[in-house]
């Protein structure tokens, strides 16, 4: 999977964000792509405009990962303008901001709304891809999209860096059972600068934690969703002899958040 050229790939969550700079970077390869939203369907319909300007062809999908009837009209949906999956981007995901310390700020509808995207809604994904991948000659590539939470435990809520680390260990599990056809793996992203964060964290402390996460981190950058992206093309057309890998995306914020050097 070296050259995209004609390949199909589908990216949860891509009317925004890093789904929609994926989206953009595989169709300026050459591939395909499936633009899947929940609710921005303007957002959505702009993304397919700027991928077909590279000359590939786009399907623009409604669905909610969480709901599994929804994971499968995505992937049929590609099968029939197509008749292959080549790749899957599991990158949709929503959270809930809350400060660690406050525990009466997550109720178990909370934690279950979250792991049903962010977990269940990756696994749904891969389990409906996995069936024409398996078919397929040269089988498929996974790539989920997590977070540093989940190997620092440092996120937006303590429900988000858990269902995190969850798809983490789900990258390794399913890596394993699903070989040799399909390559699983995952990104950790840090902070990305961009309106899911604005949006979340207010004005204010977005700009403070950007300066903050920028001087504390090895290369004195923040993500972005360009530069996400690029790291997620990298495990899709780069080495194709790895799988069940994590690869941390975040100037090296996290080597002064370990467990050895926090106070």
């Amino acid at each position: 999977m070296k050259d995209l050229t004609n390949r199909v790939a589908i990216i949860t969550g891509s009317s925004s964000g890093v789904g929609a700079a994926t989206a953009r970077l595989l169709a300026s390869k050459g591939c395909h792509v499936v633009i899947n939203y929940n609710s921005n369907a303007d957002g959505a319909r702009q993304v397919a405009a700027d991928c077909e300007k590279s000359g590939v062809k786009t399907l623009v999908c409604a669905g909610n990962v969480a709901k599994d009837a929804d994971c499968e009209a995505m992937v049929q949906a590609a099968i029939k303008q197509w008749g292959r999956v080549d790749v899957l981007v599991n990158n949709a995901g929503t959270t809930k901001f809350v400060e660690h310390h406050e525990l009466d700020g997550l109720s178990s509808d909370d934690f279950q709304r979250i792991y049903a995207v962010n977990v269940i809604g990756s696994y749904q994904m891969i389990r409906a891809a996995n069936r024409i991948m398996q078919q397929q000659a040269d089988g498929g590539v996974v790539v989920n999209v997590a977070s540093t939470a989940a190997v620092t435990g440092i996120g937006s809520s303590v429900a988000y860096a858990a269902s995190k680390g969850a798809m983490v260990t789900m990258t390794l599990s399913l890596a394993r059972a699903l070989g040799p056809k399909l390559r699983i793996n995952a990104v950790c992203p840090g902070f990305i600068e961009g309106d899911w964060l604005l949006e979340g964290l207010g004005e204010q402390k977005y700009n403070e934690l950007i300066q903050f996460n920028r001087k504390n981190s090895a290369l004195g950058v923040t993500a972005t969703a360009e530069t996400v992206a690029d790291a997620i093309l990298y495990f899709i057309s780069g080495p194709q002899i790895v799988t069940g890998e994590t690869m941390i995306v975040d100037g090296g914020r996290h080597l002064s958040q370990t467990p050895l050097t926090r106070r």
